[in-house]
């Protein structure tokens, strides 16, 4: 196995367990909630935990692997994460549990970023396609096997071991990074912005409150205040990094067209089909009587489909460039969620849920493969740990604004015409496909890749 091969090896490991630890704690809801006798709102705070400790710790990567080298960095964080996953199965209350969960995901959060960074540091622009595939491959079997697995070790052992179930493979990886991953550099620290990054987690942290309340209806208000308070912390953090020497985050990369756009499709794309997938469980189950079953089984053909798109993209996003990919991506996700909505007209017609989930799974998988690959062509290696920063806060918080939306556009309907708010909120994310699709008619096509390929030969000579 070569070097490169070996370093991406243990980066594709880490968002593997990172992810896990991301779906399989739902699967555990209805032990926690019998021993901790805690409601369902409090609950959410399992997941949500995890999901700020990632996102809050994701700003201080460049500068921890300036600091201390990246592979000290990467091997603390597994340590930490570990820890915090044998705490999280002793938990005695609701509250210690949510407590380690943070603690879990601010050692977890750093996998993605650094291990993102070294990896894509051994590709040139025109490899990293295929390598980009490889990482939503595994980023497909996380939530594919994740609720399965967590299923079957809760019904055999106790919600607790869900938190364990992740050891061997973090083990695994902690020992693969001592062995593989190779000594980085330390860079001259330089001033920390310290300013920066309370705004900036503040912020982050403020928002991810505010859309978790918003998602339920009688916390409307107080989520609104969270969400604006963050959003005005945010907007404060951006004005003082363009006039920092050296702020936290290179905000100026985002004017790359390619790495704006994926972050933006990924907001449009995988982050509605996050929301449109939580509303689409509860309207087959509660109005057209599918089992649980039934319902989770849909994410097979989900799944396969995913699988074929993301395999596609490895092989032809160098052929056709990003805005070939991204359109056909953005219609068939906006077809497949548009034929949930016609279940209202044909509720006898099952195979129109198998659909709907088979062509959501290839277009938002198209979508997002896609996305990945365009988003990092234009970044030079010195650049990548920022831009890696960037992609991933953007990630976590695409998969949250998601569900809010959903669950909120949800609710209005319910309030104003019950009868036909299932079918009105399928309907009005299906058309919000016309976003990422404007958005992608200005990118190039395949003259991009040409270029880019141009560029990295000519380098290669001097």
């Amino acid at each position: 196995m070569s070097h490169r091969a070996r370093v991406a090896a243990v980066y594709l490991l880490g968002f593997f367990v990172d992810l896990i630890n991301m779906f399989i704690a739902n699967v555990a809801y209805p032990g926690i909630a019998r021993e901790f006798q805690a409601p369902v709102s409090a609950l959410a705070w399992v997941s949500t935990g995890y999901i700020l400790g990632l996102t809050l710790v994701i700003p201080l990567s460049r500068w921890l692997a300036g600091r201390f080298g990246a592979r000290r960095v990467f091997i603390l964080s597994l340590t930490i994460f570990m820890l915090a996953s044998l705490a999280a199965a002793g938990a005695a209350s609701l509250t210690t549990l949510i407590g380690w969960r943070v603690l879990q995901g601010l050692g977890g959060g750093l996998l993605i970023p650094l291990g993102q960074t070294l990896t894509y540091a051994l590709y040139r622009s025109h490899e990293r396609a295929r390598l980009s595939a490889v990482i939503m491959l595994v980023g497909l079997l996380a939530p594919a096997l994740s609720p399965a697995l967590g299923g079957i070790i809760v019904d055999s052992f106790s919600w607790r071991w869900v938190f364990i179930a992740s050891l061997p493979l973090s083990s695994l990886a902690w020992v693969l990074a001592l062995c593989w991953l190779p000594q980085t550099p330390r860079e001259p620290a330089g001033r920390f912005d310290l300013k920066g990054f309370a705004l900036l987690n503040g912020g982050l942290a403020l928002v991810l409150w505010g859309l978790t309340s918003l998602g339920e209806n009688n916390e409307w208000l107080s989520g609104s205040a969270l969400f604006v308070a963050g959003a005005g912390l945010m907007t404060m953090f951006v004005r003082g990094s363009r006039k920092h020497p050296e702020p936290l985050l290179d905000l100026t990369l985002i004017k790359d067209p390619l790495l704006r756009t994926g972050m933006l499709i990924y907001q449009c794309i995988p982050g509605v089909f996050t929301g449109v997938s939580l509303i689409a469980m509860l309207y087959l189950q509660n109005e057209h009587h599918f089992s649980a079953a039934q319902s989770g089984g849909l994410m097979l053909p989900w799944s396969l489909a995913s699988f074929a798109a993301i395999s596609f993209t490895g092989k032809m996003f160098n052929r056709l460039g990003p805005r070939a990919l991204f359109i056909p991506g953005c219609l068939i996700q906006g077809a497949g969620i548009g034929l949930l909505a016609l279940l209202s007209v044909f509720p006898a017609a099952p195979w129109l849920a198998i659909a709907a989930f088979t062509l959501m799974g290839a277009g938002s998988s198209l979508c997002s493969s896609t996305a990945q690959s365009a988003a990092f062509l234009h970044i030079r290696t010195e650049q990548l740990a920022d831009a890696s920063a960037l992609w991933n806060i953007n990630r976590q918080l695409s998969f949250c604004l998601g569900v809010t939306l959903v669950s909120v556009m949800l609710s209005a309907w319910q309030l104003s015409v019950p009868a036909f708010a299932y079918p009105l909120s399928f309907t009005v994310a299906a058309s919000s496909v016309i976003i990422p699709i404007m958005l992608c008619l200005r990118l190039p096509g395949h003259a991009i890749i040409l270029e880019r390929l141009l560029q990295e030969h000519q380098q290669e000579k001097l």
